[in-house]
């Protein structure tokens, strides 16, 4: 069987507390992007060994892939069969685009459905929620609203986008989430994200914020450029996506000609 893992963007990211477990809690808008996709396979093993091979743009270590981890997750509860995987990836990693998290919850939906475990989509997203924070989200894999961790999600439409055009833009800089919540200082808003989408497309420059911009900006200012460089391209609204290092670009239809450098990675396409 065969899924295309498809990457997200956020739309809006507040740092709201830093919590006692050290981690932090977040709003935040998911957006799916269904045309920017990986490919991942699963069949039965032709033996008891449990397979898992991966081609692309990026090669992890074996053992440590995400998609590897959600197969133990499930074998341990369900004791399901050995599995051949094949993961093929066109997702930027290092990105802020939650790729290995959506092939991580894809994993869980295929496996469920292959071996019929019968999970329902709160168990499900129970299951992605242990393997990262935004891997709840790609189990619906619809526009929601995060809150907490970014697993506490809330379906939130966000109509201002449907027929526009989006152009992602990643340069060879990773930047490590970890990190770059270490040097971000957290403050509650009093207005909500789900609030400031619902007003027009137009005003979202000046008022939907990533909050990593300002400490992750003065540290890389490529994306800066960028940034700025998608406003010069004719974007309605532009920002980094999630803790970066990818940047997009909103416009109101395509671009014919893209003034980026040969070495970014560059996606354009529909939302």
């Amino acid at each position: 069987m065969v899924v295309f893992p498809s990457c997200k963007i956020n739309l809006g990211l507040h740092i709201q507390a830093k919590r006692s477990d050290g981690f932090h809690d977040i709003e935040t808008i998911f957006y799916p992007i269904y045309a920017l996709s990986d490919m991942l396979e699963i069949i039965p093993a032709k033996n008891s060994q449990t397979i898992f091979k991966q081609e692309g743009i990026f090669f992890e270590n074996e053992g440590n892939n995400i998609v590897e981890k959600a197969y133990s997750l499930l074998k341990k509860k369900y004791n399901i069969p050995a599995i051949e995987m094949f993961l093929y990836k066109k997702i930027p990693v290092g990105a802020g685009l939650g790729g290995g998290s959506s092939d991580a919850a894809f994993t869980l939906k295929l496996l469920n459905k292959m071996f019929q475990l019968g999970l329902n989509t709160s168990q499900l997203k129970q299951y992605a929620a242990l393997l990262g924070s935004d891997c709840a989200f790609f189990i619906d894999n619809i526009p929601a609203l995060g809150s907490g961790l970014g697993e506490k999600l809330t379906p939130c439409p966000v109509p201002q986008l449907t027929g526009k055009q989006i152009i992602i833009v990643k340069p060879n800089s990773n930047i490590s989430t970890a990190d770059a919540y270490k040097n971000c200082n957290p403050y509650p808003r009093n207005i909500s994200l789900a609030e400031i989408i619902s007003l027009p497309l137009t005003q979202w420059k000046d008022v939907l914020e990533n909050d990593f911009e300002k400490t992750i900006f003065p540290i890389y200012p490529e994306l800066r450029a960028l940034k700025e460089m998608l406003y010069k391209q004719g974007a309605i609204y532009a920002s980094m996506s999630g803790s970066g290092s990818a940047l997009f670009g909103i416009f109101p239809e395509q671009v014919s000609s893209l003034d980026f450098e040969k070495k970014y990675f560059v996606f354009q396409g529909k939302l």
